[in-house]
């Protein structure tokens, strides 16, 4: 016999309120949500050797995915073009680092005589300050130094030994930021029709969809990215150069990449520059640099940022600010670049599955790739159990 719950009689209040009842029943699914976006957070930490380059891959693919798909437009084997624009890539990266080391290497014996002068120079004033600072003060600070340096003289030690163990670290995650880079540009649209189908059928033209619309996001964003960052470094750089500071194409070239990294990357690159025109030409055009910087930063801020990237990046300001200071504290200088790229991609793909707007993306090449890899493989019938798994692997 089936057992009934009483029913309450008429008039009586339940014992949970509704409010209650409804307030519990959302903060269960919160705690679920939080707890899961937790445990990828914590994977995402522990597998960081593995995760920083095969985000690194996506960011390369992302940027060279248009020269690839045009180099094949216009009649070039998709492995020619796959080979050419990792090789231009490759030659890219190689021309700045050359270029930075060939100026810093030309104007390293001045820069050499000129720290010299300039801590004369001010050691001399600190003395003539009045303040109460004698030559015996240095003296003292100078021997300090020393003994730091002696005592923390095995923490160097341990840090050049492990050299060798970093620099495997380092051929290990090129080693895997390139393979990333080949397997997608070369193979991406099948990887992501493995990934869509691990789904279940009703959500795969969702996810597909979101993932058209994430994919378009990332890419225009590191493309909006690359203009900012060029802009800013030609007009700081171009700033250095006119006000007689040397070292403008290595300052300028710090400048492109530091853009890279939101907020902090503009404060460090900037400081830079007013050290470098304070070492040469002294504080008056420190300050003249100091005003070119704020400049370009002001223009980029009300001008570029508003119109050019906002376009590609639909983010609150506040978003990006505390998004990269949680990155940034979660996984360091790799956290605080990743950050406005994965949350602006995040947003895109949430906000197109809950407004629907996937409906209107072209989600067609995922299932007509299921199809063809189910008649590939003829062996895999109807009744299958196993019809619904994937038919290939990466």
């Amino acid at each position: 016999m089936i057992s009934r719950r009483p029913e309450r009689p008429e008039g009586q209040q339940p014992l949970v309120p509704p409010g209650m009842q409804i307030a519990g029943a959302w903060s269960w699914r919160i705690l679920a949500i939080l707890a899961v976006i937790a445990v990828f957070i914590w994977l995402v930490v522990t597998l960081e050797r593995i995760v920083v380059p095969f985000l690194i891959g996506i960011v390369i693919t992302a940027l060279l995915a248009p020269l690839s798909a045009w180099l094949q437009h216009h009649g070039v084997p998709k492995w020619a073009s796959v080979v050419v624009s990792i090789l231009a890539a490759i030659a890219a990266v190689v021309g700045l680092i050359w270029l930075v080391v060939n100026q810093i290497s030309a104007a390293y014996p001045s820069l050499a005589r000129r720290t010299v002068e300039q801590y004369a120079n001010i050691k001399q004033l600190l003395l003539d300050s009045g303040i109460g600072i004698s030559q015996r003060d240095f003296v003292t600070w100078s021997n300090d130094i020393g003994k730091w340096l002696q005592t923390h003289s095995g923490s160097v030690l341990s840090g050049v030994a492990t050299a060798g163990s970093s620099a495997t670290r380092v051929f290990e995650g090129l080693f895997i930021v390139l393979f990333t880079t080949i397997f997608l540009l070369v193979d991406g649209k099948r990887v992501w029709r493995w990934i869509v189908v691990l789904f279940p059928r009703g959500a795969r033209s969702a996810i597909d969809g979101a993932g058209v619309a994430g994919w378009s996001t990332l890419t225009s964003f590191i493309r909006v990215q690359i203009f900012v960052a060029f802009v800013d470094a030609v007009g700081i750089g171009a700033g250095v150069f006119f006000s007689g500071v040397p070292l403008a194409i290595p300052i300028a070239v710090v400048v492109f990449l530091g853009s890279f990294v939101p907020v902090v990357g503009a404060i460090v690159t900037g400081v830079l520059a007013v050290f470098v025109a304070l070492l040469f030409n002294g504080w008056v055009i420190a300050l003249v640099v100091l005003g070119i910087v704020l400049l370009v930063q002001q223009i980029e801020g009300h001008l570029l940022q508003p119109l050019v990237m906002g376009s590609a990046v639909r983010v609150h300001p506040l978003a990006v600010v505390l998004g990269v200071a949680a990155a940034s504290g979660l996984a360091g200088i790799a956290g605080a670049f990743f950050a406005v790229p994965l949350i602006a991609t995040l947003n895109t793909m949430v906000t197109t599955v809950a407004s629907g707007r996937w409906r209107r993306l072209d989600s067609q090449h995922v299932e007509a790739g299921i199809r063809s890899e189910r008649q590939r493989h003829k062996h895999h019938d109807e009744d299958d159990p196993l019809s619904d798994e994937p038919d290939f692997a990466i």
